[in-house]
């Protein structure tokens, strides 16, 4: 219980693949609360990582430990204890350089704790070896002269410093691990005209054949559009995809030099006694190193903008596809819509010659009615003629 924290931070825990030694796997799926403790019983510090109930970082600062930023938001230090090189992502630069501070700092701090140790042993060792000495001194017959052997102090084993494992450039892009929140942006999608207004036929007129006319040619011109941009988006794929072959070919070629280059500074580094020669030269490299970066991921950048014209070619495959399908099912009502419009110009040509006959049996009607009417208006005069006759 006396171990307390004195520092958190946020941020994506990685670790070293531990079968190629080269790639980063992630043990967080976000990011999680990484923090300093410090052990006043052992009087040691810690990095602890928790994410839920399960540690994915315990590692004990030591002094020989190194933490290197590989990236603006990237940076890794190795355990030889846990024989594992772990990275943290970091949202923002400022988070890595305070997180790389308290490392500095820790360390310090725990060299130097571990220089007094060492001096508190050596204090310890030393009466017990004086003990020894008089007891043998006291021991030997006086007649014998005797050399007391000179004070031994004693020496406590130094781990030698660990191999440059932790100066592991990391193999994903800043982007892959940089511990943000931000997500890419969508793919916009190709605006979708309004379905035209069917007209309505009027009692005079059938416009059928006119309104299918004119939805086939709106669909003809969207689907020649449609065309044409697949027939563009189908060479920048192909082009692409040569691009993304040779771009492959020189990422492993940047990869094997920077393996190369890691193998070299670990040489320079293992060297006893590093000159001024030296370290320029692994100024040099590490330059060359961060240029290689660089250049990876420029061309990272550029794969994933390729992706995202491969993915919008497959969108406008799709929408392709469904415009065609819309096209054919126009056809099939226009073929419907025509089929409707013959049976209803037979059913018109019947109705009028019904209204022809009807009004020829009309006329004759009004005919005879005609001249029922005048024969009638005769029998009235004649048999007004015959009143007045009779009253005469």
């Amino acid at each position: 219980m006396g171990e307390q924290p004195i520092f958190s931070t946020r941020a994506h825990v990685f670790q070293i693949d531990p079968t190629t030694k080269k790639n980063w796997v992630p043990t967080s799926k976000h990011a999680v609360t990484v923090s300093y403790f410090y052990d006043s019983t052992r009087n040691v510090y810690r990095i602890i990582s928790l994410d839920g109930s399960k540690a994915i970082i315990n590692s004990t600062i030591t002094p020989n430990m190194t933490f290197t930023k590989t990236s603006q938001k990237f940076g890794q230090w190795a355990d030889s204890r846990a024989n594992t090189v772990y990275g943290l992502g970091f949202s923002s630069e400022n988070h890595l350089l305070k997180f790389a501070e308290k490392f500095a700092e820790f360390k310090e701090a725990a060299r130097l704790a571990k220089e007094k140790s060492q001096e508190k042993m050596e204090l310890t060792s030393t009466p017990s070896q004086v003990a020894a000495l008089k007891k043998n001194v006291l021991s030997v017959p006086h007649k014998v002269p005797h050399k007391v052997p000179p004070r031994v102090p004693l020496r406590v084993p130094v781990k030698k410093k660990e191999s440059a494992t932790g100066d592991l450039q990391s193999p994903l892009t800043p982007e892959s691990i940089n511990g943000t929140d931000d997500e890419r942006g969508t793919t916009p999608e190709m605006p979708q005209h309004p379905p035209e207004p069917r007209p309505e036929p009027s009692q005079n007129q059938l416009p059928f054949s006119h309104s299918s006319s004119s939805i086939n040619k709106h669909w003809e011109a969207e689907l020649a559009a449609l065309k044409g941009n697949n027939a563009k988006l189908t060479a920048a794929l192909l082009e692409s995809t040569a691009n993304v072959k040779q771009w492959k070919q020189q990422l492993a070629a940047y990869q094997e030099e920077a393996e190369r280059l890691h193998t070299r500074v670990t040489e320079l580094e293992c060297v006893s006694g590093q000159t001024p020669v030296i370290k320029s030269q692994k100024t040099e490299l590490n330059q060359t190193i961060e240029e290689l970066e660089s250049a990876l991921k420029a061309k990272e950048e550029e794969l994933e903008r390729l992706k995202e014209e491969v993915e919008s070619a497959n969108e406008f495959q799709i929408q392709k596809e469904s415009l065609t399908q819309k096209l054919q099912e126009t056809e099939e009502r226009n073929q419907t819509l025509e089929a409707q419009l013959g049976e209803l110009e037979l059913r018109l040509e019947g109705s009028q010659l019904e209204s022809e006959a009807f009004r020829k049996s009309l006329r004759s009607l009004l005919e005879l009615l005609d001249g029922k009417i005048f024969e009638l208006t005769e029998l009235r005069d004649s048999l007004a003629r015959l009143i007045e006759d009779s009253s005469s």
